[in-house]
């Protein structure tokens, strides 16, 4: 009896740390294929285990690979989660890629089992899954859409894509069949009906507005729920303007999956 009483108490213990904390950043880590991989995890203000929590997973963008799962805190989502994090009322998911990979095979499979472990770990409400990500982040959003269609609720995608017009021929979405001759098309037909918002710099001379215009323009001509803003003068870091929209969080938190049968 003494044993069981120990562990209810340290139970309690361990649920009363959690309820009502302050907006914080968690290092973890997971093991996949005999890797380790790090990732970080934003706790919103007042978190507590006594109800379910919108997950936001973010993908950051090339500059911010590597392994001291740090680097990826420093553009887009984490910065602003940073300065206006008390009035976040989601738990946000940021996994790190390792340098020279890119968000698709093993590390696709990582940052969702990094969303998998944090949605047990912090009590997600798989209704409500939302997906963001910039540039090469970006790219790997619509690769997670297009490969795991109906897990989210929404997405924001900024300056990402589907091909790339220049000399970076690893950026791109894999798993289209190389004989469609629209793979903007086929991409969008193969997500479902996930509403997506895209943002991309007017001016961006590294993912050039052309690819969310072509998504936009596919994903509008299906009669699907997107939205597009454009940005003017504004060059590839465009997420800085993106997540201080001051629309995008309560468009996103409107929506959620439909109740399991």
């Amino acid at each position: 009896m003494r044993p069981l009483i120990l562990l209810l108490l340290l139970m309690v213990v361990s649920l009363a740390s959690h309820a009502g904390e302050p907006a914080h950043f968690i290092p973890r880590s997971l093991e996949l294929h005999g890797k380790t991989y790090r990732y970080q995890v934003f706790i919103p203000d007042g978190w507590t285990a006594k109800r379910t929590w919108p997950m936001v997973l973010f993908l950051h963008g090339s500059g911010e690979r590597g392994n001291d799962n740090h680097s990826q805190l420093s553009q887009g989502l984490p910065p602003w989660l940073a300065q206006h994090g008390k009035d976040f009322p989601a738990v946000v998911v940021i996994p790190q890629a390792p340098a020279d990979s890119e968000w698709s095979g093993e590390v696709e499979q990582m940052a969702l089992q990094a969303l998998d472990d944090s949605i047990a770990s912090w009590r997600g409400d798989r209704r409500r899954l939302y997906l963001t990500g910039l540039s090469m982040g970006g790219y790997g959003s619509w690769q997670i859409a297009l490969d795991h269609p109906g897990m989210f609720a929404t997405a924001a995608i900024i300056c990402g894509g589907i091909s790339h017009p220049n000399d970076m021929e690893w950026l791109r979405v894999r798993g289209i069949p190389a004989r469609i001759t629209d793979p903007y098309a086929w991409v969008a037909m193969h997500i479902g009906k996930l509403p997506v918002w895209i943002f991309n710099g007017a001016v961006d001379d590294v993912v050039p507005p052309d690819e969310s215009h072509r998504m936009h323009a596919a994903l509008e001509k299906r009669g699907d729920e997107v939205r597009y803003t454009e940005f003017p003068g504004v060059g590839h870091g465009s997420w800085e303007a993106a997540y201080a929209t001051a629309e995008l969080w309560p468009w996103m938190f409107a929506h959620r999956l439909p109740a399991i049968p």
